[in-house]
Order: C-alpha cells, then sequence, then structure tokens
C-alpha cells in the first residue's frame, strides 16, 4: 500500500460535517495511538470540488485533539495524505493529515508534505 500526498488547493472547499472524535480500539475501548504515542482523533469532512456541484465526505485521521472546529465550520487540512487499502476482499482509502485547523486560523508549526514520507511509509 502506497502513501500519497493529496494538493487540497486543488480539491475545493472543506467543512467539517461529523465534529472531532477520539479514535478508540473497538475491542478494548481505549484511545489508538500514532506511532509517536500522539492520541488519535477523527474528523468527517466535506470536499466540494472547485469545478462543478459535486461533493464527497471523507474520514481524516489526526494526531491530537483538533482545537476549535465543530460541525458545519469550513476548516483547512494540512499535510493530507490518502492510503488505498485492501482486507479479506474489501478496499478503500483511509485519510490522514497532520492538522484540521479552522478555515481562517494558521497551522502550529510541524512537517511539511516534503519531510512526510518517510516518517508515514509502511502505514499503520
Amino acid at each position: 500500500m502506497q502513501q500519497k500526498p493529496i494538493d487540497t488547493g486543488r480539491l475545493g472547499q472543506f467543512m467539517c460535517v461529523i465534529a472531532p472524535e477520539r479514535r478508540v480500539d473497538p475491542t478494548t475501548d481505549e484511545p489508538r495511538k500514532d506511532r509517536e504515542g500522539r492520541e488519535q482523533w477523527i474528523v468527517g469532512l466535506s470536499v466540494r470540488q472547485a469545478a462543478g456541484r459535486r461533493t464527497d465526505v471523507i474520514h481524516v485521521v489526526v494526531p491530537g485533539q483538533p482545537r476549535g472546529i465543530a460541525e458545519g465550520m469550513s476548516v483547512r487540512v494540512v499535510d493530507l495524505w490518502a492510503n488505498d487499502w485492501s482486507v479479506d476482499g474489501r478496499s478503500g482509502t483511509s485519510w490522514r493529515a497532520e492538522q484540521i485547523v479552522p478555515a481562517g486560523g494558521t497551522a502550529a508549526s510541524g512537517g511539511s508534505a516534503a519531510a512526510a514520507p518517510a516518517a508515514r511509509k509502511g502505514g499503520e
């Protein structure tokens, strides 16, 4: 499975349609963590493509609780990555980002898309 960086500037507008929720292990109900030990959160976003009326909903996993995000808000996604997966005859795409911030907000300093592939290789 290969992780691919996504150019969010070409996608259009993002809006929060499902407020951030802590991601938990379904068998233990314990919070899931990434390789660096940060708790994972998941946010449902609608993506309206720049050209046309098509809208998709994606569920994006981020490390740490996104602050200031609520349903109905326009948001900005920082360092978005897509990962195609296939398990037991099922397949899909999982989405990860370094941050999700209010559309007018600024992202905290962090890794750039150029540095991210090395940190994300191998998937989770």
